[in-house]
């Protein structure tokens, strides 16, 4: 394997599944502010995430509604805003 072929932060963390509390424990690079204990007594950096594969419905098979009017919103205000300093 190259010499310094992966980021120097390159390390175990934490991503958690905020719609079901699932949890995986993976090497990732992504920056967190958070830790976690993780099953086996250690302190990891955890990442938080809407959606993985353990609640998504393509893999779990189950239809889960997920109350979108606020993202929505957030993008429509955003992109009127965005709208406003094009013209």
């Amino acid at each position: 394997m190259k010499k310094d072929l992966h980021p120097a932060n390159y390390r175990f963390v934490v991503f958690k599944d905020m719609s079901d509390e699932s949890s995986f424990l993976t090497r990732s690079c992504i920056e967190t502010k958070e830790t976690i204990v993780w099953e086996d007594g250690n302190e990891y950096p955890v990442a938080k995430l809407e959606i993985s594969s353990s609640s998504h419905p393509f893999y779990t098979g189950k239809i889960k509604l997920v109350d979108t009017a606020g993202r929505v919103d957030k993008f429509r205000t955003r992109y009127k805003n965005h709208q406003s300093k094009i013209q």
